[in-house]
């Protein structure tokens, strides 16, 4: 490999490689409803468009319901923009609720859904277009690919097989493995057997790649911000002054990796 390409890209899921917003708004209400036992199971007509415009506030899955919680109750779409980091542990504090048992009950929505119904399940959701036809010529180019991602790495495999992707296990490493982004790239160097490894990093959100930065022992790791997922104009802004991060269009992501820097 020459210095214009990897030796290991890892790449985040949801907002990279996959648009989840229609599944992420169906399951994050059925899981809203359970909890807050809402009587009405209609969604009110502007929520979806209200919950896909501030989808960048949300790190992990337990925030989702959450922030269907958070404009049900009135709470204003520019305040929970800017300031949901206060917004989601009041509202848990509030219902005496756990992060851990609102995801929990996410994922068993989302695993109910996946038994009774996967046709269903997996078409809402959207591969944006060339992604797929990428990583497929990455894993034949040599490259080692890996999915770093806050998903389970059991919906991302049923995602990618669905696509005709199919990584080892080992290359999917999902939110059970319960570390940070950082700490996984870190060991993902570490276990690389060429030690001139070239790690590339794709990712939607400005704050986990800003973590990177901040370990001095990964300030060789390329950063890259995809303009196409889950972020905001400031933050693409952001990204595009940093001399650290380079901003990548979908455009970009699909040709050569030189034509990324």
């Amino acid at each position: 490999m020459t210095a214009s390409s990897p030796t290991i890209l890892a790449l985040d899921f949801d907002g990279v490689i996959c648009d989840g917003l229609i599944e992420y708004f169906e399951v994050a209400w059925r899981t809203y409803c359970e909890i807050w036992s809402f009587a009405n199971d209609t969604p009110p007509d502007d929520l979806a468009l209200r919950f896909y415009r501030l989808r960048p506030v949300i790190e992990t899955g337990w925030e989702m319901p959450v922030l269907i919680k958070a404009l049900i109750d009135g709470i204003l779409d520019e305040k929970i923009l800017h300031e949901w980091a206060s917004i989601a542990p009041k509202l848990l504090l509030d219902d005496k609720l756990q992060a851990r048992e609102i995801g929990a009950k996410l994922d068993k929505q989302r695993d109910e859904w996946i038994t009774t119904d996967l046709d269903g399940w997996l078409s809402l959701h959207r591969f944006y277009p060339g992604v797929i036809e990428k990583i497929k010529l990455t894993v034949d180019s040599g490259v080692n690919l890996y999915i770093v991602t806050t998903k389970e790495g059991r919906f991302v495999q049923q995602l990618l097989q669905q696509e005709g992707v199919n990584l080892p296990a080992e290359s999917i490493i999902g939110k059970e493995v319960k570390r940070p982004k950082y700490e996984i790239l870190r060991n993902l160097k570490q276990e690389a057997k060429n030690k001139a490894v070239s790690l590339w990093f794709v990712e939607d959100r400005l704050k986990t790649l800003q973590l990177v930065q901040q370990q001095t022992d990964l300030e060789d790791v390329k950063l890259f911000l995809a303009d196409w997922g889950y972020n905001t104009q400031a933050e693409r802004e952001a990204a595009q002054n940093d001399p650290r991060i380079h901003l990548l269009s979908l455009s970009h992501f699909s040709k050569d990796f030189s034509a990324w820097l």
